[in-house]
């Protein structure tokens, strides 16, 4: 017996927002968040386990991982999502600090129930 297809529903493109650091390089950035991921992204750690430090980590990385289009380093463009999070892990601590500080001020405007 023949599996039927499933008829995929098109997707409308996520509006994006571009931000530069000093040194050019550019992070895309959605604008909006679905509602499962938000949840997901506000629950506390799952393990007694875990330092402050840890969760915070934790949370940064999983707001970069769904919030992240893509990020132009030294006019080399990155979009694959496991590219993303290696180059985002590997990245300066002066490099994290702006991506953080880039995502807290997007997650304030653009999903205050995140902030």
């Amino acid at each position: 017996m023949a599996k039927r297809s499933k008829k995929r529903r098109k997707r409308e493109p996520t509006p994006t927002v571009e931000y530069t650091d000093p040194e050019g390089n550019v992070l895309t950035l959605r604008q909006t968040l679905t509602p499962g991921t938000i949840r997901k992204i506000g629950e506390p750690p799952s393990s007694a386990a875990s330092s402050i430090d840890d969760a915070w980590q934790r949370r940064y990385e999983m707001l970069f991982e769904r919030l992240t289009v893509s990020w132009e380093i030294a006019g080399l463009p990155l979009d694959d999502q496991k590219l993303l999070l290696g180059r985002y892990r590997m990245a300066s601590a002066e490099e994290r600090r702006w991506v953080q500080r880039t995502i807290a001020q997007h997650v304030e405007r653009y999903i205050p129930e995140l902030a």
